[in-house]
């Protein structure tokens, strides 16, 4: 095998014979004796007029033998198996479950919301109905969060567990393998439920149990020894381990951890607004004036400064994309971003966010650790006054918000239950709202043309992660104090997106599998 750089047109990286003759040149070696080659990794480089693509491409020669593969998920039936409780189906919870039935061990997996085809219904009702499901909407349902908002894969986390076999997993269940070698891969909101059906195929097949639409109520504690849980419906499910992975929007639970005196704590996370522009507005601007073509993505952007002290920064930004309503309750307004997997949709979506740190929250809240859950709900409360008691968004034209103008008109966007003009420059919070103008104007002079009133500001952008952390071992992974309780993922502060938590949630498994194996030996 030799590993090869190549650096093409658009064009000819869509060309699969013209990069194996390019590859065997550069390998040195006959194209007649090539075997196998592999893309392992693909970007596309747009800094210059001339837009190139880049590939690092594995050559393989002699017998098939060497043809890399995909190791198998390969299960056990682990039905009569000690018992794990998991609370919480997103990435988590469903990754955490899959190593477990590896390593011989039961999930029982104990999800709020529905499962991916009744979640379809609900989420249809917020948009035409204005109606929130508390239990099962873009938030919470079989699949969690990344369901049904994006399916985005890229993480900068690189050190805490095997990111590779996250995406090989997913491959297995049935994503496109480009996810493999993609520089930034993303799966889609379109692909997405199939996804996650075939990973619940996967987990029911081996012995694993799924119990969905109820929602985990309290603890059951002896002393600090966790012995199981309890739902809504008063049934209690017992086991010594239970892994917490419920998503940084399940916040009843950590009502459930203060009242069963689990150790809790504030930690950064970011709120804002999202923006939208036309993607063909995107494209320009970013491939330097030229047209998009058949043969380039959707262009994306990823912005960042630093503005008084705070990050101010794009977040979860969706080239192609739609604008979605992920509000849990009746009475707030949340807005964030997803793409199907074609991306091609006319609009070009991000979240610009303020990064927010526990010392700029001490006059919210007399909870201490809570206070950035209570700023978040006043955020939320004001947009959906602002959008007119509804689940209409309040927005405003770009150029407009950073002027602080009132918008007499608002062009269509790709938020369907739609928009209501309003001056979020006057009542987002000072400490947000100046900043992200300031960021803002700032962005203006990094991509030229994006200041410009052919955009939207939506409000609020205020789920980007937990605003609270529930502290574990380090190394052992269980909570501080209480003995058998894995915190993992988004909601418990220890992950952000897809892979990070699917990565965190199979740690968690390891970690109680080594336990058990310790205390059998």
């Amino acid at each position: 095998m030799k590993e090869v750089q190549i650096n093409l047109t658009p064009s000819a990286a869509a060309d699969e014979a013209g990069i194996k003759k390019i590859a065997a040149t550069l390998a040195g070696i006959d194209q007649s004796a090539i075997s196998y080659i592999r893309v392992i990794k693909r970007s596309v480089d747009a800094r210059k007029k001339s837009i190139r693509v880049n590939l690092t491409v594995e050559v393989f020669s002699g017998d098939d033998s060497a043809k890399p593969s995909i190791a198998p998920f390969i299960p056990i039936d682990v039905t009569l198996s000690q018992e794990v409780i998991i609370v919480g189906a997103g990435p988590a919870g469903m990754f955490a479950a899959l190593r477990l039935i590896e390593l011989g061990l039961r999930p029982v997996i104990i999800e709020r919301g529905r499962d991916v085809s009744s979640r379809k219904i609900d989420i249809a009702k917020i948009s035409r109905e204005q109606t929130v499901n508390p239990d099962s909407n873009y938030c919470f349902g079989e699949g969690g969060a990344g369901t049904y908002s994006d399916g985005k894969l890229y993480t900068r986390s690189k050190k805490r567990g095997d990111n590779a076999r996250v995406l090989e997993l997913l491959c297995l269940h049935g994503a496109d393998s480009n996810i493999l070698y993609e520089a930034h891969p993303h799966l889609g909101t379109d692909k997405l439920p199939g996804i996650i059906s075939n990973i619940r195929k996967s987990i029911l097949d081996a012995g694993g149990q799924f119990i969905l639409e109820k929602k985990v109520t309290d603890f059951i504690l002896e002393g600090d020894i966790i012995k199981g849980v309890v739902t809504s419906d008063n049934e209690k499910f017992n086991s010594g381990y239970v892994i917490l992975a419920t998503g940084h929007s399940a916040r009843d639970i950590y009502e459930i951890c203060r009242n069963r005196g689990v150790e809790l704590e504030m930690k950064s996370f970011a709120m804002g607004v999202r923006v939208e522009h036309p993607q063909e507005l995107i494209d320009r601007i970013q491939y330097h004036g030229n047209q998009r073509g058949e043969y380039l993505p959707a262009a994306s952007y990823n912005l960042a400064k630093q503005v008084d002290g705070r990050g101010v920064y794009s977040f979860c930004m969706c080239p192609g994309g739609f604008i979605v309503p992920s509000a849990t309750s009746q009475d707030e307004v949340v807005v964030n971003g997803m793409s199907p997997s074609g991306r091609n949709s006319p609009y070009a979506n991000s979240g610009i966010v303020v990064e927010i740190k526990p010392e700029d929250l001490v006059k919210y809240g007399s909870s201490g650790y809570m206070a950035g859950i209570e700023f978040q709900k006043e955020l939320e409360r004001e947009a959906w006054k602002n959008g007119g008691h509804t689940q209409r968004a309040p927005a405003q034209r770009l150029a407009d918000f950073v002027d602080g103008q009132i918008s007499s008109s608002l062009p269509k966007v790709s938020y369907f239950p739609g928009v209501t003009s309003s001056p979020l420059h006057s009542w987002l919070p000072k400490s947000i709202g100046r900043r992200l103008r300031d960021g803002l104007r700032l962005f203006g002079h990094l991509m030229n043309g994006y200041m410009t009133n052919e955009a939207v500001v939506l409000g609020v952008e205020s789920r980007t992660s937990s605003p609270v952390r529930i502290p574990r071992d380090p190394e052992k992974l269980h909570h501080i104090r209480i003995s058998g309780l894995y915190p993992c993922g988004e909601g418990s502060g220890y992950a952000g997106g897809i892979v990070s938590s699917a990565v965190d949630g199979m740690r968690a498994a390891e970690a109680i599998a080594l336990t058990i194996r310790k205390l059998n030996d």
